[in-house]
């Protein structure tokens, strides 16, 4: 019996798969050779866990065309954001086999692929034998793939290392502002937090709008879009080089005051609170006449008939920085991934491929609510460049920003508990506390726990 365990096991090193300890094979995608085949893993059922999101509801419409052309069949489990996450991180950290694939964002890889809860999907991508030739990696915007690379070692720079996730979608943030208000009062875009401030006194003396709406509640969130955007260009950073908190230093203390300043003066009364959903709604209620945010948020508030402030939506070139405008956006990329403990990593890959392919993409951009395709193929596409034609400076915003936007987080697996905790000193600011005295406990916070 040995001898036929320690041969199987032999076998087992020659082709490349290892045995886990309950039995199951692991999948590698090195295993497989030959000619490229839609139908390879046919017969096989896959399950997905999923954010509720428009980009997956696209995804499911088109579904059944999948299956068909594959074999494979789907199975998935939606779950609204507020708890999604937590979701994965269960699923994950319990080296559950139950889901294959699953959606995620690029600070998520920070804490999911460290512990070894994702597959590399670079051995994936290089195989032809399991990707279509009609794949083109290479299409996918490198500044948006390039975030999901990482080496895995807090404080290294991104892009560079294995391809964690594939692009699905992404959002860069932006100044979006009811275009009706500004014409009626004569207002120029604001260039600066400065120019926000003026400009909304303008508006609230004119009408009885919020000026300018913006996320506050504790969370990363609050801290990851327009907050990030302007921070960055304003020459701000989360950490140094040798991984020492340094919001506390005088470009953060100073923007920090500054962003508060603009809240208090011209921001919703219920800033602490104020999630994406409420950002949103306030555009799309007209109750607010800006919002710094992702740019597709007013994108769907922008739909026809979709909200109050339909067709009255715009986006700026250049959203405000603290003391110019900001060129370089924050990003968040919304991204599928394969679990490193799936039992069907080939059927996974598979739906993968398809639902970041060009063909899928084109289609869920141009007829679903994929509104930031990934692939440059597809913003050049005229049927998906006439979708925007009544989205009034949303190609003009992307086309100038995107050489610049990027991650502008130090990636490292503290991310979420970082960013919380800036989040709760912007509250202290808030509430009166002084802002060199809030980011100065904050660093001093960082430096303890970490």
């Amino acid at each position: 019996m040995k001898k036929v365990l320690v041969i199987t096991l032999m076998l087992c090193v020659v082709l490349g798969v290892a045995v886990f300890a309950g039995g199951a094979r692991e999948e590698v995608a090195e295993e497989y050779e030959g000619e490229f085949d839609w139908r390879r893993f046919e017969g096989t059922t896959i399950k997905l866990l999923l954010n509720q999101h428009p980009y997956t509801d696209g995804m499911l419409e088109e579904l059944d065309d999948f299956e068909a052309k594959t074999g494979i069949t789907v199975e998935y489990d939606i779950f609204p954001e507020e708890e999604y996450f937590d979701r994965v991180t269960v699923a994950l950290s319990s080296r559950s086999t139950e889901y294959d694939a699953f959606m995620t964002g690029a600070y998520q890889v920070w804490q999911y692929a460290p512990p070894g809860w994702m597959e590399d999907l670079t051995p994936w991508i290089e195989n032809p034998a399991v990707t279509s030739p009609d794949y083109n990696f290479d299409d996918i915007i490198d500044e948006i793939a390039s975030g999901l690379r990482w080496d895995g070692e807090d404080g290294s720079e991104l892009g560079v290392g294995p391809q964690w996730a594939l692009p699905w979608g992404f959002e860069g943030n932006t100044l979006m502002y009811n275009q009706e208000v500004f014409e009626e009062l004569g207002l120029d875009l604001p260039e600066t937090l400065d120019d926000v401030i003026e400009i909304g006194r303008i508006i609230q003396d004119e009408t009885d709008m919020i000026p300018i709406a913006v996320r506050g509640t504790r969370s990363w969130a609050t801290i990851h879009p327009g907050f990030m955007t302007a921070f960055h260009s304003a020459g701000g950073q989360d950490y140094d080089a040798d991984m020492n908190p340094i919001m506390n230093n005088e470009i953060g203390v100073r923007f920090v005051e500054k962003w508060i300043e603009m809240v208090q003066e011209v921001g919703p009364p219920e800033w602490t609170s104020y999630t994406w959903y409420d950002v949103g709604n306030a555009l799309g209620a007209e109750s607010a006449a800006m919002i710094y945010d992702a740019d597709i948020l007013g994108y769907f508030q922008n739909e026809p008939g979709a909200s109050d402030a339909s067709g009255k939506v715009a986006w700026a070139a250049n959203p405000p920085g603290l003391d110019e405008p900001a060129t370089t956006p924050n990003m968040w990329i919304w991204s599928l991934a394969m679990n490193s403990f799936s039992e069907r990593k080939g059927a996974a890959w598979t739906w993968l491929q398809w639902a970041t392919g060009q063909d899928f993409l084109t289609k869920a951009a141009v007829e679903h609510q994929t509104v930031n395709p990934v692939r440059a193929s597809i913003w050049e596409n005229p049927d998906f460049q006439a979708r925007l034609d009544d989205f009034d400076g949303y190609l003009e915003q992307y086309e100038n920003l995107i050489a610049g936007t990027g991650i502008h987080f130090t990636p490292q697996s503290r991310f979420f508990e970082t960013t919380t905790e800036w989040a709760a000193a912007l509250h202290r600011v808030f509430d009166g506390t002084d802002a060199q005295q809030a980011l100065d406990d904050l660093v001093e916070q960082l430096r303890a726990e970490f």
